[in-house]
């Protein structure tokens, strides 16, 4: 790392807040823009990615000048487990429902911690999925199967 930068950890959070605000900018430059009054499909991403970008930079040039520890190593099994989780999600909320989407995302994002215990995880779990079912299928009436087709619902 070059010894000017003082917080590694800030300056590549921002690198990384720049690149997917720029992003965001430049993809949203193929829709219209619209104005603050009448927002087009562009205004939002492209505010928000300007935004973005801005907080990055500010947290660059804060690397420069406020000492930090370096960057750790990499946690590739919490990351898997992670995404894994996500990705069960995505793949269950049709199929199985709400309920056991949450149950699958909790617990393997959970079991990604060093400090998991089995009966914590089942509680949040429980927890996250019955909020799950009252703010979003109850109280939004979005029309998500609290237990899908694959459990008869």
């Amino acid at each position: 790392m070059l010894s000017f930068i003082r917080h590694p950890k800030d300056f590549w959070t921002g690198v990384i807040f720049i690149v997917i605000g720029l992003a965001a900018v430049i993809i949203g430059r193929d829709y219209n823009m619209g104005t603050a009054g009448k927002m087009g499909p562009a205004y939002f991403p492209t505010i928000l990615g300007g935004l973005l970008s801005l907080i990055g930079l500010a947290a660059m040039v804060r690397a420069f000048f406020r000492d930090g520890e370096p960057i750790g190593k990499f946690a590739v099994k919490e990351t898997i487990l992670i995404l894994t989780g996500v990705l069960l999600f995505g793949f269950l909320v049709r199929g199985a429902g709400l309920v056991v989407a949450v149950f699958a995302i909790i617990m393997f994002s959970a079991y990604a911690s060093a400090k998991f215990k089995w009966i914590p995880a089942i509680a949040l779990a429980i927890g996250a999925a019955v909020f799950a079912v009252v703010v979003f299928v109850e109280a939004l009436g979005l029309p998500i199967a609290i237990f899908g087709p694959w459990f008869g619902g």
